[in-house]
């Protein structure tokens, strides 16, 4: 059986697509099999022919020296930078979980883990409806695979209350959080270091994590690390 872990934020550009190449580079170091899959990206590169570069599956694969086309890491890729439900509404496309979790379900077979990156934070939506109720957002994806999920957060200004909202909203979903990474983290800073003691305290969930702007590795040990996959 292949284990996962859903890699979500706070919110746009916190560092996902930083993290999750952080992690699955550190998974393959340790000698596990670790593969990288991002059901939706907004924003993508265009080549001079027109054909589209998924930016943030081509770092993840760089990085951890992953030894495939990014194109292959994901289901939908669209060129504006705006939230996948508009994305796919102006290019013309329903985006459907079926296809996610088939495209998934068949890139899992090549690995024994897999780190698995949202868009946005973990109320992104990805579908519009006429009915709020019918409004798929990503939270909604995360419970159809059936995943825990670790919550990425910057380490500065603001952190407390962004993490304890993500915190609350998953719990909410009943979705797991298994722990907190803290981006762009330092360690000489007061208020740094403040907002990881206070985010540990109002969520009852661990940092298990911090990673220093364009740090190379991420300071977590194997065990703990295996430990935070869960079984599809």
């Amino acid at each position: 059986m292949v284990k996962s872990l859903f890699i979500t934020a706070t919110g746009t550009d916190i560092g996902k697509t930083y993290i999750s190449g952080l992690l699955v580079k550190k998974m393959r170091e340790y000698g596990f099999n670790c593969g990288y899959f991002k059901p939706v990206l907004s924003g993508a590169e265009e080549n001079i022919d027109g054909s589209l570069v998924p930016g943030d599956c081509k770092f993840v694969t760089g990085m951890a020296k992953l030894d495939i086309e990014p194109m292959r890491c994901l289901s939908y890729c669209f060129k504006e930078a705006v939230s996948p439900h508009l994305a796919a509404k102006r290019s013309g496309v329903k985006i459907s979980k079926y296809k996610i979790i088939e495209d998934y379900n068949n890139l899992k077979k090549s690995y024994d883990y897999m780190i698995l990156e949202g868009a946005g934070g973990i109320t992104c939506p990805l579908c519009d409806a006429s009915q709020k109720s019918d409004i798929f957002l990503l939270s909604d994806l995360i419970k159809c695979m059936d995943m825990d999920i670790i919550i990425v957060a910057d380490g500065g200004l603001g952190t407390i209350n962004s993490v304890v909202t993500t915190t609350e909203f998953a719990r909410l979903c009943g979705i797991t959080v298994k722990g907190i990474i803290l981006n762009n983290f330092d360690r000489s800073n007061f208020m740094h270091r403040d907002n990881l003691y206070m985010t540990e305290k109002m969520t009852d969930i661990n940092v298990i994590a911090t990673a220093a702007r364009n740090c190379e590795e991420l300071d977590i040990e194997k065990e703990l690390l295996e430990s935070l996959f869960k079984e599809d």
